[in-house]
């Protein structure tokens, strides 16, 4: 593995999973809950096959999400249907 690669890569974890840790769980369910569960139930999330397999890929998901429904949301909100995903269904360190 290329040396720079790896120091982005961990980088960018401990920068996603600090954010996390200020979250707002509470409100990332009542956003996912207004929101996403127009198009998703909650088995979307606890499938076998799902694609998203790290804590920075359900993130970019969210954003994806989120950007795909026009919703504008800030930073903070994302992160916080982030935590409450991971923390709900993901379970990801």
């Amino acid at each position: 593995m290329n040396k720079t690669f790896a120091i982005l890569t961990t980088a960018c974890l401990l920068v996603t999973s600090n954010t996390l840790l200020a979250a707002d769980i509470n409100n990332g369910k009542q956003l996912q809950q207004k929101h996403c569960m127009s198009c998703h139930d909650d088995s979307m999330y606890s499938r076998e096959e799902r694609r998203v397999n790290s804590l920075p890929a359900l993130r970019t998901q969210v954003q994806r999400c989120e950007s795909a429904l026009g919703l504008k949301w800030f930073d903070e909100e994302t992160d916080d249907v982030t935590a409450y995903l991971n923390q709900t269904f993901y379970h990801f360190k």
